[in-house]
């Protein structure tokens, strides 16, 4: 990914409509119009900061995986090296972090950012990268708590250096938040128990990108986050699905999908006792149906669209 000129974020030298810098809400505002600033060009960066980003992620490698960690994942890293204009290192990309931290300096100097947090603007990459860039201006040991949203500024794809890909690791809990025992204050040990206590047991397939096995109690699922058009795809699976082709194996049953950070993530049930690798070979088989239903170009016939309405109906989306 070729390097793009740096666009400063910080809240002291971010600018809005040439070179207004962003102060706080209540002070007057720096063009001298004596107005404070969230009535006069603090307008200006509430405006840009709730455009909302339908695929925030579009453009990174791994774009598939990013999603799954943000939206259905839940103990998973990944190490990702930082562009040298932005500091250059890595920083561990964490599906969430203690009491949902956008970012953490942890006592060891590592960075982590925190995929799943709650409120910020409606361009999760820029909010991502405005936590990414002030936790590294932290002293070690400190998280950055849930802030104001943030300005115009660089997004994930301007920051991070993704030409070696995104490599996930799945964890069976949340350890991986902290290098040493010292570190963890009551309130935080009791997130981490919280955690680990809620965290459901998941698998990422290895056949396919983003095809994630999940156990919810006795009930195991597939979900599997793909990178294509959302109409083709469920053309394609309203086809296969009419074929009677839409299961992986006799005992699972395709049951509906979602929307998350613009893609579509279809979900199937599976047999209690289905383990991930038996998964391997029929999602490979299922994905060459897929992209041969996907490639079709007559109009869906009669019980293709039966099986489309059916599809469709069941589907809900998760920003």
């Amino acid at each position: 990914m070729g390097k793009k000129q740096r666009r400063t974020g910080s809240a002291a030298t971010t600018v809005i409509d040439g070179d207004i810098p962003v102060v706080g809400g209540r002070e007057d505002c720096p063009c001298g119009s004596g107005k404070r600033y969230k009535a006069c060009h603090g307008r200006a960066a509430r405006i840009e900061a709730m455009k909302v980003a339908v695929r925030p992620f579009e453009g990174l490698a791994g774009e598939c995986d990013w999603v799954a960690l943000r939206e259905i994942v839940p103990a998973a890293t990944a190490v990702v090296p930082v562009q040298e204009e932005f500091g250059g290192g890595t920083v561990t990309v964490a599906s969430i972090l203690p009491m949902a931290w956008p970012a953490l300096h942890r006592a060891d100097g590592t960075v982590l950012l925190g995929l799943q947090t709650g409120g910020g603007s409606g361009d999760a990459s820029r909010d991502l990268a405005a936590a990414l860039l002030k936790a590294r201006e932290l002293e070690a040991g400190n998280p950055v708590a849930e802030s104001d949203l943030p300005g115009p500024g660089p997004r994930l794809q301007d920051v991070l250096d993704l030409s070696g890909g995104f490599n996930v690791t799945v964890h069976e809990g949340f350890e991986f938040w902290f290098a040493q025992d010292n570190e963890l204050t009551p309130e935080v040990r009791e997130s981490l128990e919280q955690a680990n206590g809620a965290a459901v047991s998941t698998k990422r397939l290895t056949s396919v990108e983003a095809a994630y096995w999940v156990q919810m109690g006795a009930r195991r699922h597939l979900r599997w986050v793909l990178p294509d058009d959302e109409t083709q795809v469920l053309d394609g699976i309203a086809r296969l699905h009419a074929a009677g082709e839409s299961a992986l194996l006799p005992e699972t049953k395709y049951v509906g999908s979602f929307r998350a950070c613009g893609l579509i993530v279809p979900v199937w049930d599976l047999a209690d006792d289905t383990e991930p690798e038996e998964l391997e070979k029929p999602i490979v088989a299922f994905s060459e149906r897929l992209r041969e239903a996907m490639a079709r170009t007559e109009p869906l016939t009669a019980d293709e669209r039966r099986a489309r309405a059916g599809v469709v109906s069941r589907q809900v989306t998760l920003r």
